[in-house]
């Protein structure tokens, strides 16, 4: 797995099966109750006494606050260094283990297969999967998406 340099990408610059290193994010208390609070309001998000009582014994993060979290990571690391023309769309969100306060979450972009625009020769699809673990290795969600990408103008040199 290689971390993302700071570099520009364009279409060109994904393959199948790279992995990519998207960074860190620290899980807080305060942050789950708020989002719940705004978004999610159900009680294992926003409410101890009532959240002890469910089948997570604790409060924790809503799976929409999961994907948020995981959004800026891809944005922060790889989006804003690209040629991203936005998504049309996600595929699948699995949340597999609850996210709690305290939590150290890892994100890794996988890219599962790129393919040039038939109708639209400046882009290319990047259809990835963005798998999220905690600080135990456990992956916590996943979400397959795709996203697209503007290609590299003629003349432009890829970054070494």
């Amino acid at each position: 797995m290689t971390a993302m340099p700071q570099t520009y990408r364009y279409f060109e610059d994904f393959t199948a099966g790279q992995e990519i290193f998207l960074g860190q994010c620290h899980v807080t208390e305060e942050e789950i109750i708020a989002f719940a609070t705004q978004f999610d309001p159900q009680p294992f998000h926003i409410d101890h006494e009532a959240a002890a009582q469910t089948i997570y014994k604790g409060v924790i993060a809503s799976g929409w606050h999961t994907c948020g979290m995981m959004m800026r990571l891809v944005v922060d690391n790889l989006l804003k260094h690209s040629s991203s023309m936005g998504s049309p769309g996600l595929d699948s969100v699995r949340w597999l283990k609850p996210v709690r306060a305290g939590d150290t979450l890892s994100l890794t972009y996988q890219v599962k297969e790129v393919r040039a625009s038939a109708s639209r020769p400046d882009r290319g699809i990047v259809i990835s999967i963005w798998s999220v673990s905690n600080q135990h290795g456990e992956v916590a969600a996943t979400v397959e998406g795709m996203g697209m990408f503007g290609r590299r103008p003629s003349g432009d040199k890829p970054d070494a």
